[in-house]
């Protein structure tokens, strides 16, 4: 049983799912938008919401602690001077999950992730 544990495996190794995370995460804060399946998406809105918020604070530390993360300056710069100034008034709730559907190959259900 499960009971406790706070992450979705999604099928992988902790390395590739850290990698699978980021990378995601990258595709998401470039595109504005991104399609993948549902468990994917959900993991991903936790895991960027706190970045987000992260970044909220704009300072050095900031950047510093999402570069980290993230690996990328001008992901992580856009982050933090365009994308979360827009959230400063927001508690939380960056990102909409929307069902779009399943997919025909395998019937997984995909979702739509999208920065408000």
């Amino acid at each position: 049983m499960r009971h406790l544990k706070a992450h979705r495996k999604l099928g992988r190794t902790s390395t590739h799912r850290l990698a699978l995370l980021k990378n995601m995460s990258i595709a998401l804060l470039r595109e504005g938008k991104i399609e993948t399946t549902e468990p994917k998406a959900k993991e991903l809105k936790s895991y960027l919401e706190k970045l987000i918020t992260r970044a909220r604070k704009g300072d050095s530390n900031a950047h510093r602690a999402i570069f980290a993360r993230l690996q990328e300056k001008s992901v992580t710069n856009k982050l933090v001077t365009e994308i979360a100034p827009k959230y400063v008034d927001r508690k939380g709730g960056y990102i909409s999950i929307q069902k779009t559907g399943i997919r025909l190959g395998d019937g997984a259900p995909l979702a739509t992730l999208t920065l408000l």
